[in-house]
């Protein structure tokens, strides 16, 4: 029996699902607006139905848009796969891969290394953003998989504890709390802190360690990066508190001190989190096998327990 649909017409669906805009679905594709939306229209016709909810230029979808969603999202993905196959390529196609800052710029690169040189060919696109925005995309199906700080309540999303992390409280050496063995609540109080930006997971870890304390916290900067937290603390504008991770080679040259604080607790999990409707392919399977494989050998224990159901 012959399909009433093309895989073009779900990549046009898709593509007009993720801008909720026709125009810039076709750009995206690379075609006229007029012949996207005649492909999206008959798409609609063939099976007398609507899909999107049309208000102005906007095209949201509707409750069966987002049925259908992630079932036309797996039967393209499945189509690449057979493509790939035919070709004798890869078998992991185009990842398109969500991580937080510190997890991005210290972790994630070196798992894209070892996907791409298992198999050569492979695209690999790699977003940066807070957990907010990282989670937002991957529950609407524009990033594959997310690789976040921050703890979430999604119902659309699976979220599994990865590996274990820390933050660290730091000052410059010449600060006056370097001299300092272990902070108090008075000197927390005290400090000039320079600190991430709300909807980040360090930040939603460090308020969570910080309870009691948060409404009387004398915060000079909040900053999107930590690299800029970094510099502004060597500067002596303040006190940060970050990933040990994002802290390591600072730590060696000297340039920043950690700040022993045995009274709050800032340990924290990393997690992965996919859409629960998600289809795995080989290539996001590989990369989930391949994030498991780069956890230290003393928290693997830890991580191997049961997904966490959003």
């Amino acid at each position: 029996m012959a399909l009433k649909y093309t895989l073009r017409q779900l990549e046009i669906f898709l593509a007009t699902a993720h801008t909720e805009n026709i125009s810039r679905a076709a750009e995206n594709l690379g075609m006229s607006q007029s012949a996207a939306s005649s492909a999206l229209g008959d798409f609609e016709q063939q099976f007398d139905i609507r899909l999107f909810d049309r208000a102005g230029k906007r095209l949201q979808l509707n409750e069966l848009g987002r049925l259908v969603q992630p079932r036309a999202e797996e039967v393209l993905e499945r189509a690449r796969e057979l493509e790939l196959a035919l070709g004798h390529h890869s078998e992991g196609g185009p990842l398109k891969v969500g991580a937080t800052l510190s997890i991005g710029n210290y972790l994630a690169v070196n798992i894209i290394a070892r996907y791409m040189a298992e198999q050569p060919g492979a695209r690999v696109s790699l977003e940066v953003a807070n957990t907010a925005a990282i989670s937002h995309k991957v529950s609407h199906f524009e990033l594959d998989v997310g690789l976040i700080e921050g703890e979430i309540q999604h119902p659309d999303l699976e979220v599994t504890p990865w590996r274990d992390d820390e933050l660290v409280i730091f000052c410059a050496p010449d600060h006056p709390l370097a001299r300092v063995k272990t902070l108090g609540d008075e000197q927390l109080l005290a400090a000039t802190w320079i600190l991430r930006e709300h909807g980040s997971g360090t930040r939603q870890a460090f308020d969570r360690a910080m309870h009691g304390l948060i409404p009387d916290l004398n915060i000079l900067l909040e900053l999107q990066h930590t690299e800029a937290i970094k510099r502004a603390v060597e500067a002596g504008l303040g006190i940060g508190c970050l990933s040990r991770i994002t802290l390591q080679d600072a730590f060696r040259r000297g340039s920043l001190v950690p700040l022993a604080v045995p009274g709050r607790d800032l340990h924290r999990h990393l997690y992965l989190i996919l859409h629960r409707q998600k289809y795995r392919g080989a290539g996001l399977e590989r990369w989930l096998e391949l994030c498991r494989d780069t956890v230290p050998a003393q928290t693997s224990q830890a991580n191997s327990k049961p997904g966490l159901s959003a």
